[in-house]
């Protein structure tokens, strides 16, 4: 009887052993090491990228070794990993690194308000751990980011944005931005005005914010509507082009079931490259 419990308690811990061995994902801990904060951020920089920073602050006195990183939050349909997998970061005892994720798709099921916590895979000596702790986003962009691409989502029933074309100018004359705006035949919808970006500005007799564009998209629509929007730069001081990072994502205001909204809508890298020599060679510094 007696063999056979010693038998019994070492085939458990062989099995145990060779879970460990199969490389099960360890259970995060309730917090990081002591010393060590988290919080999330996004630069303008990550913006059309749907990117976003993991701010590792390290107050311990020894180093911190990063490697996985993931954010959960139930705004997203799956957590958000390291931009470039299998990177290990180092933070020196007393300092700080920022770690890029991509941001996972959103869950529009979930409301705009939620929690977000970080799960970082600490690197040992005697092998890896995984420790979670809550991330406080004190810029508070997910909340918006939620609502406006949940938005975006509404309105792709109805139709779809997009530029789709640019025509630059002599300068003193203003260039021409082709936003299209494609009908899905679904649902209703109003895209109703843009907004200025910190670079670009519109040649519109009124000194306002907003360029209208009153396009609305009946339920039974499939045509193409395109609007020529005309363009001149905001600013002409060369470190505003050398520096953009949102100069060419543009604020548009649209309207759902009579709703008023916002979505972002970013040029692409195509376009924004052409805009931003002609922004060069308007004011007189570009090649």
């Amino acid at each position: 009887m007696r063999t056979r419990a010693i038998v019994g308690g070492a085939l458990v811990l062989i099995a145990a052993l060779s879970g460990c061995a199969a490389g099960s994902p360890p259970t995060p801990a309730p917090t990081l090491p002591s010393g060590v904060t988290v919080e999330l951020q996004q630069l303008r920089s990550d913006v059309s990228s749907r990117q976003a920073e993991v701010h590792v602050v390290n107050g311990s006195d020894a180093a911190l070794t990063v490697g996985e990183v993931r954010v959960e939050d139930p705004r997203f349909e799956r957590p958000s990993a390291r931009v470039i997998a299998d990177r290990v970061s180092t933070v020196p005892a007393g300092g700080a690194v920022d770690i890029r994720v991509q941001l996972a798709a959103v869950d529009c099921d979930a409301p705009d308000d939620g929690d977000a916590r970080v799960v970082l895979e600490i690197v040992r000596d005697a092998g890896t751990v995984e420790a979670a702790a809550s991330a406080p986003d004190p810029v508070g962009f997910l909340a918006p980011l939620h609502a406006r691409e949940c938005l975006e989502e509404q309105l792709a029933d109805a139709a779809g944005l997009a530029f789709t074309g640019f025509t630059a100018s002599a300068p003193g004359d203003p260039a021409s931005l082709e936003l299209t705006v494609t009908p899905t035949g679904s649902a209703a919808a109003a895209i109703t005005g843009i907004e200025r970006t910190n670079l670009l500005d519109f040649a519109a007799p009124d000194d306002d914010d907003l360029y209208p564009l009153d396009v609305a998209v009946a339920a039974d629509e499939t045509s193409p509507v395109v609007v020529a929007v005309p363009i001149i730069p905001f600013r002409c001081d060369p470190h505003a082009v050398q520096e953009d990072k949102r100069g060419t994502i543009f604020d548009v205001q649209i309207s759902l079931d009579g709703k008023p909204g916002e979505i972002e809508l970013f040029v692409g890298e195509e376009l924004r490259g052409r805009i931003l020599t002609w922004v060069g060679q308007w004011c007189g510094f570009g090649g």
